[in-house]
């Protein structure tokens, strides 16, 4: 896509954790190689796995905002509390500028009603912080990367790319109305 540039993670990503451990100020190195390019763009995304190893800490350390992810299902609502605590530790040693940028409801299904309690529960917490567009359960989205292509690209009218186009603009419009 024009405009767009991907850098793909590969599972030699996996051997950077232990990598890592022994390097000097090692919290902080995500951040160092992306300040040369910064300038270079409106948005980087920067996605991690749900554990809160080394690399998402140096996600988080290099980031400006994050968007955390929250799956319609029932103990979902109980990591957040983990979360935001990390969260708290990292902004107040490693990155003072990181802020929350929303909650993002996924494996969402309307036609359950605990899916709909969990949306009801977010709102009522976190109030405007949780975003509008909600990532539905959709098999593209699943099939998408064992044929190596985002989900706009493998099935660009699926329900969960179209959700995905749909959560770009919010936030693009949010940030407008920021500045």
């Amino acid at each position: 896509m024009q405009g767009l540039d991907l850098v793909g993670s590969r599972i030699d990503l996996a051997g950077a954790e232990l990598e890592l451990i022994s390097k000097p100020s090692r919290e902080r190195i995500l951040s160092g190689l992306l300040e040369s390019v910064r300038d270079d763009y409106d948005y980087i995304l920067i996605d991690c796995s749900p554990s809160l190893g080394l690399i998402t800490v140096n996600a988080l350390t290099a980031a400006d905002s994050v968007i955390i992810p929250v799956q319609a299902e029932y103990f979902a609502l109980e990591g957040i509390s983990k979360l935001m605590n990390t969260i708290r530790i990292i902004k107040s040693r490693l990155n003072p500028k990181l802020e929350i940028e929303g909650f993002l409801l996924t494996m969402y299904d309307a036609r359950l009603r605990l899916a709909n309690q969990i949306y009801e529960e977010l709102k009522s917490y976190f109030g405007d912080m949780v975003f509008d567009t909600v990532i539905p359960r959709n098999i593209r989205l699943s099939e998408a990367p064992s044929h190596g292509l985002p989900a706009i690209l493998y099935d660009p009218e699926s329900r969960g790319a179209t959700s995905h186009t749909l959560l770009a603009k919010e936030i693009i419009a949010k940030h407008r109305h920021k500045k």
